[in-house]
């Protein structure tokens, strides 16, 4: 195996565990704001950490979205084209996604510090954390779409979506 295709595999690996925790927070999350408000007794905590959970969900989600193709994707007419041109136009998209979110990753980090001032109201933690959500969702979209361009070149992958075994079925 090519260090590249191991490095791919480790991203999606840490991109699905982080979203299964955050996703497995959410629902527990939930749960507990549900039994709580049949109770009576609904912790205050329960809606902003559900609210945290949900942006981890997406945060961890974006890049794996972009290796699967579960990102809005208009390719009708792009795979329509003959020869090498859809080859062309899938790498000068990932590498125009890589280029944007590289760009903003230093103002996403900029944002995570104005955090260090904020504090969450009901759950007293500093919104640093949340506010992280935005650079780890541009650092994810950053690193699939530099690895895509890289994997096009190296010819390992074609650039068209990965999709998991039990889809391709």
């Amino acid at each position: 195996m090519r260090p590249v295709e191991t490095l791919v595999r480790l991203l999606t690996l840490i991109a699905r565990v982080g979203a299964g925790v955050a996703f497995a927070v959410l629902i527990v999350t939930v749960l507990v704001q549900v039994v709580g408000r049949t109770t009576g007794q609904s912790p205050v905590w329960t809606e902003e950490l559900t609210r945290f959970a949900l942006l981890y969900l997406v945060a961890f989600g974006a890049g794996l979205s972009l290796r699967t193709g579960d990102l809005v994707n208009v390719d009708v007419i792009s795979e329509s084209l003959p020869g090498k041109l859809p080859w062309i136009l899938r790498l000068l998209a990932a590498a125009a996604t890589a280029g944007l979110a590289l760009y903003l990753l230093p103002h996403a980090w900029k944002y995570v510090t104005i955090g260090k001032m904020q504090t969450a109201p009901a759950l007293g933690m500093r919104m640093t954390w949340a506010h992280l959500t935005v650079f780890i969702l541009l650092a994810g979209l950053a690193l699939f779409a530099v690895l895509r361009c890289i994997t096009m070149l190296s010819g390992t992958e074609d650039g068209t979506p990965v999709k998991p075994a039990e889809e391709e079925e």
